[in-house]
């Protein structure tokens, strides 16, 4: 059997910086993962996050990485951000549920966090769980997604 191993993106603005950082470690620990790449923030930079996430939408979109975590204050500000670039499903998420249904559901390859919202081993663990779903096209919601995909591509 052939195991994925998946090229993953992180980034987070000034208020997200910390749990970037911790899951950035704990994701090049993760057998399932080939390589982390960084977008930033650094150490004392104040990049506004829209920058940050859709600069790590982009690489998304065009295939450099297969998916993404962001981490802003809420997680929200970065999921509007990432979901500008089209082709591109960012979910943010606080529980198991939601992150499970985010890409089974939804294709979702762009997970955002909230530092200031959920505690850093939820976060972790979310991760952890995330990263072992995968989106199934032939099931019941593989026809939804193609809707948005439609309306993207402007052919309702």
């Amino acid at each position: 059997m052939t195991v994925h191993k998946w090229r993953i993106a992180v980034g987070s603005d000034s208020a997200g910086y910390e749990y970037k950082e911790t899951i950035a470690r704990d994701l090049a620990d993760d057998d399932r993962v080939d390589v982390v790449i960084d977008f930033g923030v650094r150490t004392g930079e104040s990049t506004p996050y829209p920058n940050v996430g859709l600069s790590v939408a982009e690489a998304v979109a065009s295939g450099e990485v297969d998916r993404a975590i962001l981490v802003c204050g809420t997680g929200i500000g970065m999921a509007i951000s990432a979901n500008k670039v089209p082709g591109v499903y960012a979910a943010t998420v606080s529980d198991s549920y939601s992150c499970e249904r985010s890409v089974r559901s939804n294709d979702c390859r762009v997970l955002t966090l909230g530092q200031r919202v959920i505690g850093l081993e939820l976060a972790r663990r979310l991760v952890s769980e995330w990263i072992g779903y995968a989106f199934d096209p032939d099931s019941p919601s593989g026809a939804k997604v193609d809707v948005i995909h439609a309306y993207e591509e402007g052919r309702e």
